[in-house]
């Protein structure tokens, strides 16, 4: 066994019910008197907002960060003479404190209110004229994480559900990412466990936390995970989808999880047997499956609004850029995978 982990320096609190507090205390930790936040909503980043020296709260946040609204972002920042940066919300708010840190260099505070796994990764993205473009920089890993449940509570089953599927997403790609290594494995299968008992409590019990805080925990296990593995071919396809026709980012990896896993898993049985202990056995694609179907996300592309002449033309700008592990499709097998996750065919 060898290999080199590094692992990225964050520090992490989960504090249920005790967010506003601890975001006072890491923005102290941080020495910053004049703080940016940056929210899509808001009435709810508010009370936990109390106490922070917030100069400006921006609300100018679009889904997969398009270069326009980075810029403006940017500006504001520079306006207010910001020295910290605290998101308040889900992946597109995350990303863009993150793409505001990568030209600034300002320190992120994360409060993140869904299950996308940004906040514990130094991966960036912007997108332009339909095309979505990805990065690694340490600019952008946010110092401090705090995760409370609570803020989940009101967050609804079905955005809920497809975050979290977002989450085993990537668990699943950390099985056999460029970079993965038996840490990551461990780290990606504990998220599965906890996914899996999580994700179906949230379904039963919207109001309880302790599905919340599975599933939260899941999460940051996944992100921890993926930031470490780096990008497979799951997710290098769910990003030239969404660049290209803007589809909602967790539906999107909800939707094609199932797809991407059952044209993998044979390549690689280890990670398979793997994974299926963790989902509870069986096969393992048939698991993923089965539990995107018990907690109800999207169950095609069609759904999303994606047509199979939309797949076609996907499947031709995605085939040069896919990774070779465990396997890489073939220009008709990419654009028969899409087509069948258009259609929601058996996989």
């Amino acid at each position: 066994m060898q290999f080199t982990h590094d692992w990225l320096p964050q520090r992490v609190r989960f504090a249920p019910g005790g967010a506003a507090e601890a975001i006072v205390e890491e923005v102290r930790r941080l020495g910053a008197a004049r703080v940016m936040a940056i929210a899509s909503d808001a009435t709810r980043a508010e009370p936990v907002l109390a106490g922070v020296p917030v100069v400006v709260l921006h609300t100018d946040v679009v889904m997969h960060v398009p270069v326009e609204v980075a810029q403006r972002a940017r500006a504001v920042a520079d306006e207010h003479r910001a020295g910290a940066l605290v998101c308040v919300g889900g992946g597109s708010t995350t990303g863009l404190a993150k793409a505001v840190a990568l030209t600034t260099g300002l320190p992120i505070v994360a409060v993140p209110t869904t299950y996308a796994g940004s906040e514990a990764t130094d991966v960036w993205g912007l997108t332009e004229h339909g095309r979505k473009t990805t990065g690694v920089d340490p600019a952008v890993l946010p110092r401090a994480v705090v995760y409370d449940a609570s803020l989940m509570l009101g967050l609804p089953v079905p955005t809920s559900v497809a975050s979290g599927l977002n989450a085993l997403a990537h668990c699943v790609d950390s099985m056999w990412g460029p970079r993965t290594d038996p840490i990551d494995r461990s780290l990606a299968l504990e998220g599965i466990r906890a996914l899996r008992t999580g994700l179906p409590r949230v379904v039963e019990e919207p109001m309880e936390l302790a599905g919340r805080e599975q599933t939260l925990y899941g999460a940051y296990l996944s992100a921890v995970a993926f930031a470490s593995a780096g990008s497979g071919l799951h997710h290098k396809i769910c990003h030239v989808l969404g660049g290209m026709f803007d589809l909602p980012h967790a539906e999107l990896h909800a939707a094609l999880l199932p797809y991407t896993a059952a044209f993998l898993l044979p390549a690689a049985p280890e990670a398979g047997r793997r994974i299926a202990e963790a989902l509870g056995g069986g096969d393992p694609a048939e698991a993923i499956g089965a539990l995107a179907r018990d907690v109800g996300t999207p169950r095609s592309l069609a759904a999303l609004g994606l047509t199979e002449d939309d797949a076609v033309r996907a499947a031709a700008v995605a085939a040069p850029e896919l990774p070779d592990d465990p396997r890489r499709p073939t220009p008709a097998e990419l654009e028969d995978l899409l087509r069948r996750a258009v259609r929601g065919a058996a996989f």
